[in-house]
């Protein structure tokens, strides 16, 4: 069984916290919560959306009798999930999401203010999505031996994965694994800079992660990619810097000024194949053995967090596959 957390229930507004704590009873991965005014409440599970039916004050696949989220469950959820200050949120709220403690990211929208090119706030929320973070300690382990290379080097990996298949979940515990070290392997552990420019892999709540990223880990928070890397080559001096989500230019650009000073990489990159990532002009650059020498390819198919097979760039062979 797997129960929501105090801190999401404790989130929500009077009436969604009742619903989610008689979910929370049953035996359902809830993946994410879906609040949209006047629509129904939708909550995932294993990639399928369910209603809350409230004759029968369950989930259902069927939209019979669902719960309609109000414009009170909104503004309610909202307030509580900004501690009744706005204001204090207002940085994370610009970038269309804010953290809760333990690590849960909730996304929203709404009216848009915009300001000399840049978001200066969003009003009227209209939709909030909670993303529930979970860790999987250990969900690494199968990968390390293709990682880890001798007891002070890290191979550049690049982790392609369709959304919602465990990506972060990943890349998470392979940031434990290095930071820590692995005895296994006989790796001592090294230096780990890790941009969250989401927030999602650390789930830093007021400077402090809520997920475990080892003990040699620093982590810099809501930043851009490609400032975070040159900022943190100049400071950290780091081993190892991991990302999450390349996916421009300037980024890409990035990712080789820290491999010219000498920094292990690890990234992920939204997509379904090798082959999808070489015919999108942006990324085809990151196929480039200069740059990785291995890539990890995470399936839709078979449940999130499955590695579907690894592949040697340098080799150009394929390793194994679940």
């Amino acid at each position: 069984m797997s129960k929501i957390s105090e801190e999401v229930i404790n989130s929500l507004s009077i009436n969604l916290r009742e619903i989610i704590k008689s979910i929370s009873r049953d035996n359902v991965n809830i993946e994410e919560i879906r609040l949209r005014s006047l629509k129904p409440l939708i909550v995932n599970s294993n990639n399928k959306d369910y209603f809350y039916n409230t004759k029968l004050n369950k989930l259902d696949l069927n939209m019979d009798n669902p719960y309609i989220v109000s414009k009170d469950d909104i503004e309610q959820t909202f307030q509580i999930m900004c501690k009744y200050s706005i204001h204090s949120f207002i940085d994370d709220i610009k970038k269309g999401f804010i953290t809760l403690r333990g690590g849960h990211r909730v996304g929203l929208v709404g009216k848009t203010i915009i300001e000399d090119g840049q978001v200066k706030n969003i009003k009227h929320i209209s939709s909030l999505n909670i993303r529930i973070s979970r860790e999987v300690l250990g969900c690494s382990d199968k990968v390390l031996s293709h990682i880890i290379r001798g007891k002070n080097q890290i191979n550049n990996t690049l982790i392609i994965s369709p959304p919602q298949c465990g990506k972060t979940t990943l890349i998470r515990d392979i940031v434990r694994n290095i930071s820590n070290g692995n005895k296994e392997f006989a790796f001592n552990g090294m230096k780990v800079a890790l941009i969250d420019e989401r927030n999602e892999i650390s789930g830093s709540y007021l400077g402090i992660p809520q997920m475990d990223v080892g003990i040699r880990t620093d982590v810099i928070e809501t930043c851009p990619k490609d400032i975070g890397i040159m900022m943190l080559l100049r400071s950290m001096s780091p081993n190892v810097i991991v990302t999450d989500e390349i996916g421009n230019i300037d980024e890409i650009k990035a990712l080789y000024t820290a491999l010219n000073g000498g920094v292990s990489l690890i990234t992920t990159v939204h997509g379904d194949s090798i082959e999808d990532i070489r015919n999108r002009k942006e990324l085809s650059n990151l196929l480039d053995s200069e740059l990785f020498k291995k890539v990890i390819i995470l399936s839709a198919k078979k449940g999130p967090g499955t590695i579907e097979k690894i592949y040697d760039l340098e080799e150009k062979r394929w390793y194994f596959a679940n």
